[in-house]
C-alpha cells in the first residue's frame, strides 16, 4: 500500500494487490483521520471494491465523485470526505 499526492492535490491511495474487506477497510481509516472536502483517489485490484467503496461511502456520507474500471483493469474511485 502506497499514498501520493497527484498534480490536482487529491493524494492516491493504492491499494492493489489487496482483497476484501482490505480495500474498504483502508479507505475508511484513510479519511477518518483527513479533514472535510479532501479529496483521495484510490487504486484497487479486487472486484468487490466495486461495491464495498461506493457502499462505504454512501454510508459514511463522503462523496464518490468518479468511479471506474482503467484499461490494466485496476480500479479507481475519487472520494471526498463527506463532514
Amino acid at each position: 500500500m502506497s499514498a501520493a499526492r497527484g498534480g490536482d492535490g487529491a493524494e492516491t491511495l493504492d491499494l492493489r494487490g489487496l482483497l476484501c474487506p482490505l480495500p474498504v477497510l483502508k479507505t475508511r481509516k484513510r479519511l477518518a483521520d483527513r479533514p472535510a472536502g479532501t479529496r483521495i483517489v484510490v487504486l484497487a485490484t479486487d472486484p468487490m471494491a466495486a461495491i464495498d467503496i461506493p457502499h462505504h461511502c454512501a454510508e459514511a456520507g463522503h462523496v464518490l465523485l468518479g468511479q471506474r474500471r482503467r484499461d490494466d483493469g485496476v480500479l479507481e474511485f475519487e472520494i471526498e470526505r463527506g463532514a
